[in-house]
């Protein structure tokens, strides 16, 4: 901003200085002072969009001018001699018709690009969040080669993992830098596409926003463990892919009346309750097993509770 300011400051002070002593000298700084404001607004309207959009403008730009030249000259070996608007105005449908035209087949210079296949690396963009970054699954489900595509991470996520990984307090710092390490294991990885974008919004605060706004922008699809992210994006439109739903998806199923060997670990919540874990951490609620405490027993499951925090099993104790 302080730069844009310069420019316009700098601009606006050298057209005074060139108007001095000229008759009606004040418009020349008026007019150097609406363009250069122009110009700042285009550029940062520009910077809005990714790199393929403002290709694709740049590539139907060129293409309109070809177009606007060529009907033009169609036009004069006719013996039409055109007025100069009727001139801008075939120019300025040649630009429109020009863009359109790449915007729509994806044409580059008389090239007509073939689409990638569905499912190709190049169409499946995935925006990873902070906390899918620190979890550190995200690695681990990679290597089982179950997700493809290439993995996006929005500098501004890079730069909260690095206000986590710099905090006073030990626990976030210990976070960050197991989320620095994760990246780095992704990085080394060659058979993972792992893409860092500049793309950012200032005008947004929240980290959420930008992802959502960011994943809209791309047409990709975000990787995150959050589970207020995962509804805010589901509402906007965006597919979400929540590693939690992922993990609890992939746990085993059990039905009422199915037998187990379970350790009770600790007392439950109501009177003579105990509790068990299995071995990806589902709770067990055993029904009378407080007093079998720190013992392995037989249970008969009598009931499955699914949560959104995950799923807890309901059981009882086997005498025999």
């Amino acid at each position: 901003m302080i730069i844009r300011v310069i420019f316009v400051l700098i601009t606006t002070l050298l057209a005074v200085l060139f108007s001095l002593g000229r008759d009606n000298f004040y418009i020349y700084p008026i007019g150097v002072l609406l363009v250069s404001v122009g110009v700042v607004l285009l550029e940062a309207y520009i910077k809005r969009f990714n790199r393929e959009n403002v290709s694709k403008i740049f590539k139907g730009f060129i293409i309109g001018l070809l177009l606007g030249a060529g009907f033009s000259a169609v036009a004069r070996s006719f013996g039409f001699e055109l007025a100069w608007l009727f001139r801008l105005l075939i120019y300025l449908c040649s630009l429109y018709i020009g863009i359109a035209i790449v915007s729509q087949l994806d044409v580059g210079f008389g090239l007509i690009r073939q689409p990638s296949a569905k499912g190709t690396p190049e169409e499946c963009l995935k925006i990873l969040d902070t906390s899918v970054i620190i979890d550190g699954r995200i690695a681990d489900i990679i290597e089982t080669k179950f997700i493809e595509g290439v993995l996006v991470v929005p500098k501004f996520v890079l730069d909260e993992l690095q206000q986590i990984a710099d905090s006073s307090d030990s626990v976030k710092r210990a976070r960050g830098r197991r989320g620095l390490d994760v990246l780095n294991r992704l990085k080394k990885d060659k058979e993972t596409l792992l893409r860092i974008t500049d793309q950012d919004f200032p005008e947004i605060s929240d980290v959420d926003s930008k992802l959502v706004k960011l994943a809209k922008i791309l047409d990709a699809k975000v990787l995150t463990n959050d589970f207020n992210l995962f509804k805010v994006a589901q509402i906007q439109g965006v597919t979400v892919l929540n590693i939690n739903l992922l993990t609890n998806a992939l746990k085993p199923v059990v039905l009422p009346g199915e037998k187990m060997k379970i350790v009770v670990i600790k007392e439950g919540k109501d009177p003579g309750q105990g509790i068990g874990y299995l071995d990806d951490g589902t709770m067990v609620v055993v029904d009378s097993g407080k007093k079998y405490v720190g013992e392995e027993v037989f249970v008969t499951v009598t009931s499955v509770l699914q949560t959104p925090a995950g799923r807890m099993i309901f059981a009882r104790y086997e005498h025999d």
